[in-house]
């Protein structure tokens, strides 16, 4: 069951509107229905759910459905009501959902993979289901027969994806680190390109197909903005959050980029500002200020009769620096760095107050996140977690108004 949540909107935070507990294990995934005030949820407890809002203004389960393994992923398709359920064991599941969502229909297996789904999407122009999974590949099946059409390995298990529907564009995120854009095919697919920048994990992606970027979360707790579509292979660098990045939605119309972290943080970041690209870190044997060698650098060091410092970097400029040489510390949000970060000291000084205005909101979700989704039309976010919680939001008075245009979720 669920229970209803009184609290008043705030002009600058997410309001909490409803929290739904009654699952025994992780919820993998939590998706808002389109115009309904109904949540479905795929949980490690073998269960999918379908809630729906009564009168009172609790959300109890319309459907209730346990599966042979652990859910791990799930894609929803409100048109057609079909429903994707990635497992621990490899396999997807398509349901049907009936038009009052009292009841779910079994329509196929497809043995997708041989190791846990970890993402799923649907395409319904090419009638295919793409999956990521633990065995280390993305695969693309057929919805109409249920047969394979092709796979593509990586070196790591693959951990995320997202889908360009007009070009057949796939991008997988690694747990290495690494994105691969693919073109899929009917019965094949080649590589694009590569993309390296995360030192951890891809957790999530999103891509905006209209001003064609690709954003990506990952372990080492920073965002990555990817301009695909400019010529100049421009990147941006986020970081605000304290522990990994699980999901993502940009809001197109706003221009905003929603984010959400292991840790319960809820991130708001403007990206309708003019951005600095963080620069490179340049390679030196000795402080680029000071001149005085790193410790590695045996022969200056023994010339000149001293120890050897250690080797740092200014966030700024990205000139390698001693310590001494960059003992301040400062925020810099046009370059992506919301709390403070290692500069030198002439960038220090070269930094105004006006600098450091945030960019960007933070805000907590009081619970441990481990996927995020979005009603962008009526401004409304779910999340869900290890701690077996669904929180359902109104992003309204932190993503404008203009969002919701005629929506009251009160």
């Amino acid at each position: 069951m669920a229970a209803e949540i009184h609290s008043r909107p705030q002009s600058s935070r997410p309001v909490l509107l409803s929290k739904i507990e009654g699952h025994q294990d992780a919820v993998t995934a939590a998706l808002l229905i389109p115009k309904e005030d109904g949540v479905i949820t795929a949980s490690e407890d073998r269960t999918i759910r379908v809630w729906l809002k009564r009168d009172s203004g609790q959300y109890w389960p319309s459907i209730y459905h346990t599966m042979a393994s652990p859910c791990s992923a799930m894609a929803y398709h409100h048109d057609s009501r079909r429903i994707f359920v990635g497992q621990d064991n490899g396999a997807i599941m398509e349901f049907h959902v009936s038009e009052d969502f009292n009841k779910m229909n079994f329509i196929k297996t497809y043995p997708a993979h041989q190791n846990r789904v970890s993402a799923i999407l649907f395409s319904p122009a090419a009638e295919w289901v793409i999956s990521t999974g633990h065995d280390k590949c993305v695969s693309w099946m057929c919805t109409r027969s249920g047969n394979m059409l092709g796979r593509h390995f990586f070196a790591s298990w693959a951990s995320c994806l997202q889908y360009d529907m007009d070009t057949q564009h796939a991008f997988v995120g690694d747990y290495s680190g690494q994105i691969t854009l693919l073109k899929l095919e009917q019965n094949t697919c080649s590589v694009i390109t590569t993309l390296k920048g995360h030192e951890g994990g891809i957790a999530c992606l999103w891509w905006d197909p209209i001003q064609r970027l690709l954003f990506s979360g990952a372990s080492d707790n920073s965002i990555i903005m990817w301009d695909i579509g400019g010529r100049k292979g421009r990147t941006l660098l986020l970081q605000g959050h304290h522990d990994r990045v699980q999901s993502l939605c940009y809001l197109q119309l706003t221009r905003q980029l929603v984010s959400c972290s292991s840790d319960g943080g809820i991130a708001v970041w403007n990206m309708d500002v003019s951005r600095e690209e963080a620069p490179q870190w340049l390679e030196s044997d000795s402080c680029q200020k000071c001149e005085q060698p790193f410790f590695w650098n045996i022969k200056q060091m023994w010339d000149t009769k001293t120890l050897g410092l250690r080797q740092h970097h200014c966030r700024k400029c990205g000139q390698a620096v001693c310590g001494k040489c960059s003992s301040k510390r400062s925020s810099y949000p046009v370059m992506g760095f919301e709390f403070q970060v290692r500069v030198c000291d002439s960038c220090y000084d070269s930094i105004k107050d006006e600098d450091r205005t945030s960019l960007a909101t933070f805000h907590e979700g009081k619970h441990n996140i481990s996927h995020m989704s979005m009603d962008i039309a009526r401004g409304l976010m779910v999340t869900c977690g290890t701690d077996r919680v669904v929180k359902i939001w109104d992003m309204t008075p932190v993503v404008g108004c203009s969002l919701a245009t005629g929506f009251s979720p009160h």
